[in-house]
């Protein structure tokens, strides 16, 4: 990459471009968004996974920028356009829309207007015109009547002239950009109602007649707005409030005071309405479209992160429940290890003798298998299963949980669930995910697609691919914070490990199967198409519970030498380093730093070995619903009720109160205090305490506030 595109990227994101250069050579040595942030930090200047993530994109799209150069560079040369000024113009072009604008005037076009009017030979009377002299206008235009042309009169002559001028004003780059400043500063964003009367139109109520700033329009809004133009309810459209685009585009274009001057005015205002406006409203409503999307998938990454990073209960015998009236309740026992062992149907919300023999049930498999705790869904019939558990005169050390059922189905039905469980029908799959999120949310959820997980608002409605790109992103970063135990983990969970991917995953887990546990970090080189670009990226973040205590650690194995001089210059071995903080106080960092290894390095080195492996999620905190309240009809305003924080929206906070229907803490009733961005103030997952204000059953929604409430830690 030349020096140039680095200082861009360096300059956009405003960070040196000394880092950034060496970042851009990891990445194309193909160095990984977290090895590069965790193991190289010398050479980055310590910079983040947001950082080297963010100059990984501006990569990416200078590499399409360039490409694109190419392609509009051989298309010029290939029809003899390219002149030394076009080749400059498109070679300083900086962005994909000055690019575009520089190649807009030689673009291989339909029949237009103009085009038809050049064919019919007029230019020369445009250019004429276009110099705005004290022409005879009538005079001028004589000479190019032809009937044969289509060109039976003065009128028809002067209207194909103008149609050269509209589209020489329409794509003239300085006309553009005016106009894009004026759209951006001066744009107004409107709806209208195209059918009020239709049944699902009541929800874009807000937008029957609604207009705003189009700078500071919010992101839940455009994207509403769109939504609702998509189901043909509103109609959306962009124009700036003031000046009128046509009088700044005539102090451009309009030089003189004659009837040449005259003939260009009228062409600019027709260039305008037909090509020019429209031109940059599509460009305005994809600009805020891209605004607005990226608003919702930040939040939506800021939520998924949250998700994948609650806490897990840890390793237990599970019993867990997948919820239903007439079906029944389906139940799985799962070991330790998340093995289904046990799965079975019973009957508890129906009463009578089917509710005993239920009863009779559970409390047999809880004492046949050890059960330690139980997982109930939260989806319909959850809340009266759980009370159900709870009745049942289990041992006060027998936990009763609820579970979030979001995905499971999506998992249930997945290839992967049925390549788990070839034998067993969807129920069973799905209590088997309620039962493992539990134990560990990390290691089920990298099962689903991030995307139907359902954190996030209007996720369907947003750029997919850069949604996906973001999220993916998510998940990689989370698994190789948290770490993989490499000989329990999933061939889902290692396809996310930095340097591995789907098929190496797929190898190690055959691997492991026809070889047995690995015993060191060194025989991963022993799995196919695990290479040592593969093994450098990998094996940080893989752990090994063997002989080597470092393997089950975040030490990457290029530091091990380096510990092993630590603990010679103590006359200790590692592993007593490792148990010792005396021992670890009395490490002289600085007397290990070499060209290739710096103090940010030997200071994760040493806070490593104080706690090897360490999970860095938080502990599990119990949680219960207020038992009775199972149902919307149970709620009614004034109640105080505990809650979970479901979702973070830009608006606010959807919190599950255990009803089925989260209600809404609107931003402005977070918080005693003024709230700009609600997830400053709540995460998903969060245990909050909420009042409810209002209880509209019409229309299934719960109006809740956090003012006034006080709230955990």
């Amino acid at each position: 990459m030349v020096a140039s595109q680095i200082g861009r990227i360096g300059s956009s994101l405003k960070i040196d471009t000394g880092r950034v250069g060496a970042t851009v050579a990891l990445l194309e040595e193909g160095g990984t968004v977290p090895f590069i942030a965790r193991y190289r930090k010398e050479a980055t200047g310590m910079l983040d996974e947001v950082a080297v993530a963010a100059i990984r994109d501006r990569l990416g799209a200078l590499v399409e920028l360039d490409d694109r150069r190419e392609a509009i560079l051989k298309s010029l040369k290939e029809r003899e356009l390219l002149t030394d000024e076009v080749r400059e113009q498109v070679d300083s072009a900086e962005t994909m829309t000055s690019l575009e604008d520089v190649y807009l005037p030689y673009r291989p076009k339909r029949r237009t207007r103009a085009t038809i009017a050049h064919e019919r030979g007029l230019e020369p009377l445009a250019d004429a015109i276009w110099e705005q002299t004290d022409l005879d206008i009538e005079a001028e235009a004589g000479p190019y009547v032809d009937e044969e042309q289509g060109l039976t009169n003065i009128d028809d002559v002067l209207s194909g002239a103008r149609d050269i001028l509209a589209e020489r004003v329409s794509e003239d780059s300085t006309a553009r950009n005016g106009m894009r400043r004026l759209f951006a500063k001066r744009g107004v964003l409107r709806s209208h109602a195209v059918n009020e009367e239709e049944k699902d139109a009541a929800k874009y109520r807000d937008y029957f007649d609604w207009e705003e700033p189009l700078g500071s329009a919010p992101s839940h809004r455009i994207l509403a707005m769109l939504r609702g133009e998509k189901e043909s309810h509103l109609s959306v459209s962009i124009s700036p409030s003031s000046p009128a685009p046509t009088d700044v585009l005539s102090a451009l274009f309009v030089k003189e005071v004659n009837s040449s001057a005259g003939q260009v005015s009228s062409a600019i205002d027709d260039g305008y309405k037909r090509l020019l406006g429209p031109a940059m409203e599509r460009e305005a409503r994809n600009a805020i479209k891209e605004r607005a999307d990226k608003v919702a998938i930040d939040v939506f990454a800021v939520n998924l992160r949250e998700l994948l990073l609650a806490p897990p209960l840890g390793r237990k015998i599970v019993l867990a429940a997948d919820p239903g009236f007439r079906t029944g309740v389906k139940i799985v026992v799962l070991d330790r290890q998340g093995k289904l062992i046990h799965d079975d149907v019973v009957y508890v919300l129906t009463g009578g003798s089917r509710a005993n023999d239920a009863k009779t049930t559970i409390l047999k498999l809880v004492d046949l298998f050890g059960v330690e705790v139980i997982a109930v869904g939260n989806g319909t019939g959850g809340r009266e299963t759980e009370e159900f558990f709870r009745n049942l005169g289990l041992d006060s050390q027998i936990p009763v949980i609820m579970v979030s059922e979001s995905g499971a189905s999506v998992y249930s039905a997945s290839d992967v669930a049925r390549a788990e469980f070839p034998d067993h029908d969807l129920t069973v799959r799905g209590a088997v995910s309620i039962g493992r999120r539990l134990v560990d949310p990390l290691a089920e959820l990298v099962k689903i697609d991030p995307q139907s997980i359902g954190v996030g608002q209007y996720q369907h409605d947003v750029d997919q691919k850069l949604l996906k790109q973001r999220l993916d992103d998510v998940v990689v970063s989370c698994v190789n914070n948290v770490g993989v135990d490499v000989n329990t983990a999933s061939e889902q969970l290692l396809s996310y490990v930095s340097g591995l991917g789907q098929w190496v995953a797929h190898k190690i887990v055959e691997y492991r199967y026809e070889n047995g546990p690995f015993t060191d970090r060194n025989s991963l080189l022993n799995v196919s198409r695990l290479g040592e670009k593969a093994f450098e990226q990998a094996a940080g973040f893989l752990r090994v519970q063997g002989k080597n205590p470092l393997d089950a650690s975040a030490i990457h194995p290029e530091s091990y030498s380096i510990v092993d001089q630590m603990a010679r210059d103590l006359r200790c071995s590692v592993s007593d380093l490792m148990r010792n903080q005396e021992l670890r106080d009395r490490i002289d960092v600085e007397k290990h730093v070499s060209p290739g290894v710096g103090l940010p390095t030997l200071n994760d080195i040493v806070a490593e070995l104080g706690r090897p492996g360490r999970d860095p999620r938080p502990e599990f905190e119990m949680f219960s619903f207020t038992a009775g309240i199972n149902t919307i009809n149970d709620v009614s305003p004034g109640m105080t009720l505990p809650g979970i924080v479901t979702n973070v929206a830009a608006f606010g906070a959807f919190v599950d109160v255990g009803v089925h229907q989260d209600g809404l803490v609107h931003v402005s009733e977070l918080s005693d205090t003024f709230v700009s961005n609600p997830g400053d103030v709540v995460k998903v997952l969060q245990h909050v305490t909420v009042k409810v204000l209002d209880v509209d059953l019409e229309r299934q929604r719960i109006s809740l506030s956090m003012k006034g409430q006080p709230q955990g830690s």
